[in-house]
């Protein structure tokens, strides 16, 4: 299992200093011209085929979250009765402000970038008990798009990681909310799982007046070697650059925030009664 549980560092906390962000410039200066050769490499591994759009039933474990898909929901619509106190991703992650301009974009993280979040995974239990049996899992929450949200045209880091969607919540009006990856368009479908390599464009739409919601997880693509070690390599030091370190310490303000609205609502309840 890839998935461990993290301790969120401030920028001021000891280890945390300026030769840290040198070699996180380093690494990110050095990386992104190296991706063109890296993930021809990886796709020629690939276990699971290397097309844009890839097929379900290679991969194990989708079968089960859509068998379960109403009581993922159930744990989703649980979660959205705080909505407001559920950040945008372009909060969380400065880097996906040209994404997300619009701030319609909500994700309540229950793993981000390998690292778990313990209070968010206790709102959403038995979806935490079948995600956390996935192999290679990297990244799960639950990702929301308000009404009128589009997301631009762009391309993931690493082929090296797959995307799956599973529908939970979709507006009635489906042929108007929608992914494109490459030349292919998909419209979600509550308890129907989609996978895709995000390194190919893609972009996404809700041009709907109600919310979508799907549970969204980022995978280690199963591969050969020796894309198996290149991706290995390559994500490792992703995760050593301040983009993550920085969306993980926005990730724990963000839980705070939570709690505070949850608690402030229980104890409206109780006065209440």
């Amino acid at each position: 299992m890839d998935v461990k549980e993290h301790k969120i560092i401030s920028p001021d906390d000891k280890g945390k200093n300026d030769n840290d962000y040198a070699a996180s410039s380093w690494i990110v200066k050095v990386g992104k011209p190296l991706r063109k050769f890296i993930n021809p490499v990886i796709r020629r591994s690939s276990k699971v085929g290397n097309t844009p759009v890839l097929d379900p039933a290679k991969f194990p474990w989708a079968e089960e979250l859509a068998n379960n898909w109403q009581t993922i929901r159930a744990e989703a619509e649980d979660v959205l009765k705080y909505r407001q106190a559920i950040p945008s991703i372009s909060t969380i992650s400065p880097d996906h402000s040209r994404l997300d301009a619009q701030k319609k974009w909500r994700s309540f993280f229950m793993w981000g970038y390998g690292f778990k979040s313990d209070f968010n995974c206790s709102r959403a239990p038995q979806t935490t008990a079948l995600v956390e049996k996935i192999p290679g899992l990297s990244t799960a929450m639950f990702s929301i798009h308000e009404p009128g949200m589009c997301i631009t045209p762009h391309k993931g880091v690493t082929a090296g990681i797959c995307v799956f969607h599973l529908g939970l919540i979709v507006p009635k009006n489906r042929e108007n909310c929608a992914i494109r990856v490459d030349d292919q368009i998909y419209h979600w479908k509550e308890g129907e799982g989609f996978v895709f390599d995000d390194t190919f464009e893609h972009e996404t739409w809700n041009k709907t007046n109600e919310q979508r919601a799907i549970l969204l997880l980022h995978v280690k693509r199963p591969m050969r070697f020796p894309g198996s070690l290149l991706a290995a390599l390559f994500m490792g030091a992703v995760r050593r650059t301040s983009f993550i370190q920085d969306a993980l310490n926005s990730m724990k303000e963000w839980e705070e925030s939570y709690k505070a609205m949850e608690a402030a609502d229980h104890n409206q309840k109780a006065v209440a009664e």
